[in-house]
């Protein structure tokens, strides 16, 4: 993934979601892009473990004003899509992140160059650096979008 965060005390670079290694500050970071990759497959989680993760991802980048998440999930070895695939899928078109999730699109309707991925340059241009890798789609992915949180909240 690549940098995406500077800490507000020290101005290195820093992992979005730690502590700054260099300065040990745990002030939130400043973004330098509006969009993320997330790698759901990392370190083999049990489906359970993955959702988890993924909401709290979710929250985390919500919180810290992230619009968009490039979400990898795999495809999986069956030819029919892995059983994180399938349970971000549900877990998306069952409202489960409603609260964040403003929009989502499959990796497969989004090939680069079509209709779907124009529409969706055209409402968060940060994603188009991630998404000309995928020439003719890519079913391992989900883009998500995020709706602006509440400054009012």
């Amino acid at each position: 993934m690549p940098q995406v965060a500077e800490c507000p005390e020290c101005g290195n670079m820093r992992p979005l979601f730690e502590q700054c290694p260099h300065c040990g500050s745990t002030n939130a970071p400043r973004l330098l892009t509006d969009t993320i990759e997330i790698n759901l497959k990392l370190g083999q989680p049990l489906v359970e473990e993955a959702i988890e993760n993924l909401g709290n991802q979710i929250r985390d980048s919500y919180e810290l004003g992230i619009k968009a998440i490039v979400l990898i999930h795999g495809y999986g070895s069956s030819g029919e899509g892995g059983h994180i695939k399938r349970a971000v899928h549900q877990a998306l078109e069952g409202n489960y992140f409603s609260d964040r999730v403003d929009d989502f699109y499959y990796g497969e309707t989004v090939p680069y160059g079509s209709e779907g991925y124009h529409s969706l340059i055209k409402r968060r241009p940060g994603l188009k650096a991630y998404l000309q890798r995928f020439k003719a789609g890519n079913a391992g992915i989900t883009v998500l979008l995020l709706n602006t949180p509440s400054r009012n909240a």
